[in-house]
């Protein structure tokens, strides 16, 4: 495996492609992603954070997971007018399959740093929880978490836990993890909201629309208690921030502190188990976009904070 050298720092994944890929057109709020470098930058990101530039994924690692011939429809641009309908980000680019196999390979690295140091690490996108294997849906082509899961296991990762705390359940995830036994997948989500044909995770817990903190973080609660009992080697958490109370497409009413105590839980549970942690971005659609932004910093800048901590422990206890 590759070796990084990154002093300390969480590496992340960040390519301009993430936002360029995508058309000026798109209903996807693509100036996300430049926006939370730059905020990230501004609070001091420099000081806990090593940005590296994302690899392609290759097609032997996608098609661990997807359909061969849908990943080769994708790469060669001969997907249809209904494949292409079903994921959305139209129009589509010159760049959407650059875009796409960077995100994917950038996920698939930040597993592999989480491995190797026994830390953080994370990727400024991905989380693209509904793509399944012989399609993309809803903004999702490749499924980068359970491409990464796979890619894991192949490093010699034993038991994974996926938590997906997005609004909208992973139901591309848990279809694809369906009946292997070493991949445990969790989702909270929002009841009445996309998709709406949903799929049986080895934990759903499905909340109500205007749902808020106290009860959301109920159910964050009994999402650690089934990682702890599943004892895994892994953690990936999908924190998608579209929960938040701004959120256009969420239709719940998480507040920013209440988003924060969430973070703070599922990173306590990483530490007390020693557990690698790949933290994606997943989903946050506020208009403007900034209540977004900020959620996402305050997630990736507590990671940092907490694989430096953990790394300096490691240090002193060897």
């Amino acid at each position: 495996m590759e070796q990084l050298q990154t002093n300390g720092k969480m590496p992340i994944g960040f390519h301009q492609l993430y936002c360029d890929g995508l058309s000026p057109k798109t209903k996807f709020p693509r100036e996300r992603y430049p926006k939370l470098k730059e905020e990230m930058l501004r609070r001091g990101s420099e000081q806990s954070v090593h940005w590296f530039s994302p690899r392609y994924a290759t097609f032997k690692e996608i098609t661990q997971v997807h359909e061969p011939g849908y990943v080769q429809r994708f790469l060669t641009e001969n997907l249809s007018a209904s494949e292409k309908r079903k994921i959305g980000l139209r129009p589509w680019t010159k760049d959407i399959v650059e875009r796409t196999l960077r995100l994917t390979g950038g996920t698939i690295q930040a597993v592999q740093y989480a491995i190797q140091s026994n830390g953080y690490a994370g990727n400024l996108a991905g989380g693209t929880h509904h793509a399944y294997g012989e399609y993309g849906s809803g903004y999702c082509i490749f499924n980068d978490i359970v491409v990464a899961a796979i890619a894991a296991i192949d490093m010699g990762c034993g038991r994974i836990s996926i938590v997906d705390l997005d609004v909208h359940q992973g139901d591309g995830t848990a279809h694809l993890c369906s009946g292997i036994s070493n991949i445990q997948t969790i989702s909270v989500h929002c009841e009445q909201n996309f998709p709406f044909q949903k799929q049986n995770s080895d934990l759903d817990i499905a909340l109500p629309e205007s749902c808020e903190d106290l009860q959301y973080l109920h159910a964050v609660e009994q999402a650690i208690m089934a990682v702890e009992d599943f004892n895994p080697d892994l953690l990936i958490f999908q924190g998608g921030v579209d929960p938040l109370a701004e959120d256009r497409l969420g239709r719940m009413n998480i507040s920013r502190l209440g988003l924060q105590e969430r973070n703070r839980q599922i990173f306590d549970l990483a530490d007390k188990h020693e557990l690698p942690c790949l933290v994606l971005m997943g989903g946050g659609y506020a208009k403007p976009i900034e209540p977004t932004v900020d959620c996402l910093a305050d997630m990736f800048l507590v990671a940092a904070e907490r694989h430096k901590k953990r790394l300096k422990s490691s240090a002193l206890i060897s």
